[in-house]
């Protein structure tokens, strides 16, 4: 896999933003892949992860109900719908892709990861 990440910038607090997360490699329906942040100052965390097919996700409680991932196969692409952002939310956010199965633990260890993006900054300021 290569996966590469897009869709980040500055956006005011309260707004949205869609990043997207493609690979120019072969095999992505067979992957999960999930999303992890890290702000400043701060350890990266995992964000979200959905699976293969799509029919399951995964959010961390802090982003539940503002931001939805969802993929599109054919594309080769996975997306990551931001709404109401918040200033904490600012951060490098990163994609990743492993064959584990999406839930609570598949973003850890991050070193058992198969493969990562090389992230896309979102600043939620005024």
């Amino acid at each position: 896999l290569q996966l590469a990440e897009s869709g980040g910038g500055l956006v005011q607090p309260g707004g949205s933003l869609r990043l997207s997360c493609r690979d120019s490699g072969f095999g992505f329906d067979y992957y999960a892949v999930g999303w992890f942040r890290q702000a400043p100052g701060k350890e990266r965390e995992g964000v979200s992860c959905i699976s293969s097919s799509g029919d399951s996700t995964n959010y961390a409680d802090s982003v539940k109900g503002r931001f939805t991932i969802s993929r599109d196969n054919a594309k080769n692409t996975v997306y990551l719908q931001m709404n109401s952002l918040k200033p904490e939310d600012t951060a490098v956010y990163y994609c990743a892709a492993d064959l584990s199965k999406c839930g609570d633990d598949w973003y850890y260890p991050e070193s058992a990861l198969d493969a990562w993006g090389q992230g896309t900054l979102v600043t939620v300021s005024s």
